[in-house]
């Protein structure tokens, strides 16, 4: 049997490759597009996924198995093989996994897996404790370090720019931000992800100074971020990590995100906090440009500090996970 191996049901996750780096471990995208996420074609997809699993599984035989959630779903392969073999798992649970309306009703299926699982990674204390009290093992896992290869320039306007990085999920107040940006025309606004899940109207409606991406690969994705004075990323939920936001900070951009006590905690220098209105948003926006230097500055001084704060939680978490020291401490 092989080292470690982590299995994501999504097109792409930067936090689930990472960890699996950091870890010495390989990490893998398991998606079936071409069902959809339809509530009348969601179990052919999950079944395709899932027989996708175990032929992957089967095939690298890994003692350690890592799963990302949501869906939950996810971990009934990874049990399964680890019901048959020696190999044991970990549940790395996004917030949206007790959050998201759709899994807040389903809470029984995740509560079964991490209760047979080593370890459910969380990202705040919260989580922590919903975890605990399932009777199962929780570890808090904020944010991973992130490795950004070979960035490829992303053509910007001149001037100030700031850039939304969004999936246009809904929680993510991205009418608001549009809004906001008509009344700051000396700012243009980039605003990423896939446009056919924007809001309906939404892409029309957007004044001159906003740029609606859409979907881009990855190295320009980077490249964008680090063309950008500050990075945004909005949700209207308190205790949700926001992923986009640390991946800046791990590149020295300074952050505009959501005021709530979890993100104020995660982002304490580097960042403004933004009340969830227009105003709020035009505010925070306003406050950042009147001393981008002073941001620039917290966000390396977050950068330094996420950076130490790794060093302990990774070895915690092969203690927890049974797992040698990695390969690359990058």
């Amino acid at each position: 049997m092989s080292g470690l191996l982590f299995i994501s049901w999504a097109e792409d996750c930067s936090r689930s490759d990472n960890i699996a780096r950091q870890l010495g471990g390989t990490s893998h995208m398991i998606y079936s597009p071409r069902w959809g996420s339809r509530y009348g074609t969601i179990l052919f997809k999950y079944l395709s996924q899932t027989l996708k699993t175990l032929k992957l599984l089967w095939r690298e035989r890994p003692n350690t198995v890592f799963v990302m959630t949501p869906p939950p779903f996810a971990c009934l392969p990874v049990w399964l093989y680890c019901l048959v073999t020696p190999a044991s798992f970990v549940i790395d649970a996004h917030s949206a996994s007790f959050l998201h309306t759709r899994w807040k009703k389903l809470p029984f299926i995740h509560r079964f897996f991490s209760k047979r699982a080593r370890a459910t990674l969380v990202t705040n204390t919260e989580l922590e404790a919903l975890v605990h009290a399932w009777g199962a093992t929780a570890m808090i896992v904020p944010d991973v370090p992130i490795r950004f290869k070979d960035p490829q320039e992303f053509p910007t306007v001149p001037g100030k720019k700031l850039t939304l990085v969004s999936t246009f999920a809904h929680d993510e107040p991205v009418e608001l931000l549009v809004e906001a940006a008509r009344l700051l025309p000396d700012v243009h606004f980039y605003i990423t992800g896939n446009t056919a899940d924007a809001p309906p109207g939404l892409i029309a409606s957007i004044p001159a100074n906003v740029t609606a991406t859409g979907f881009i690969p990855r190295a320009k994705y980077i490249g964008l971020l680090m063309a950008s004075d500050a990075v945004m990323t909005m949700t209207t939920r308190d205790n949700t990590m926001q992923r986009g936001a640390y991946e800046a900070i791990y590149l020295g951009r300074p952050v505009i995100t959501s005021d709530h006590p979890f993100l104020r905690q995660e982002f304490r220098t580097g960042a403004v906090h933004a009340a969830l209105s227009v105003d709020g948003l035009r505010e925070a926006v306003e406050a950042f440009y009147r001393d981008p230097d002073h941001y620039a500055d917290g966000a390396a001084q977050l950068k330094k500090y996420k950076l130490e704060r790794w060093n302990l939680v990774s070895r915690q978490l092969r203690k927890v996970a049974q797992i040698s020291e990695p390969t690359d401490n990058a």
